[in-house]
């Protein structure tokens, strides 16, 4: 059984969680989310005066022992996201690399002959502070993590001189450069 699985989900006292068959709709101050969980494998009961929800095993088998933690997972992180929201910081480092905002779009230059527009989706919201750091910010785990992903291959980390878009604290080994 997974470790993950067993753990309880604390749900904040500001954000509601709705269960309706396999819907789980959670809501709070940041907004909605909505999740569609298969009943067969994964049940939840929300316990009314501790404000927790707690995962339900129902048939242990291989398949069930491997969903319990993910869906556990995918809750936990709903719930977060419509509490407190999830947030990505990219930093670009290189000589003359700057990102702008530009109504819809995230405008990079980085060192190519054109500058790169970045169309940003309506459930994210990008911010810019210095002209080199990213911040991204959003409900959804997963999109914040998959535009962070597509941002930063648009120029990824190169070793020499660690030039390119990176998250923050993120380690780039470095190589050294030719010998004569």
């Amino acid at each position: 059984m997974s470790k993950i699985g067993k753990k309880n989900i604390t749900v904040p006292k500001d954000s509601s969680i709705k269960i309706e068959g396999s819907n789980l709709t959670i809501s709070g101050p940041k907004g909605t989310k909505k999740l569609n969980i298969n009943d067969k494998i994964f049940s939840s009961k929300l316990v009314e005066n501790s404000f927790e929800l707690k995962p339900l095993k129902k048939d242990v088998d291989k398949k069930t022992s491997i969903m319990w933690g993910t869906y556990r997972s995918l809750i936990n992180n709903a719930v977060t996201g419509v509490t407190s929201g999830h947030e990505k910081i990219l930093e670009l480092s290189g000589v003359g690399f700057r990102a702008n905002l530009k109504g819809e779009n995230l405008n990079l230059q980085l060192g190519f002959s054109h500058d790169i527009n970045f169309r940003i989706p309506k459930e994210i919201k990008i911010t810019v502070e210095k002209q080199t750091i990213i911040k991204i910010n959003g409900v959804d785990k997963e999109l914040v993590t998959k535009i962070a992903a597509d941002i930063k291959n648009l120029k990824p980390v190169e070793p020499y001189k660690a030039k390119g878009i990176k998250e923050k604290g993120q380690y780039v080994l470095r190589k050294e450069g030719k010998k004569k």
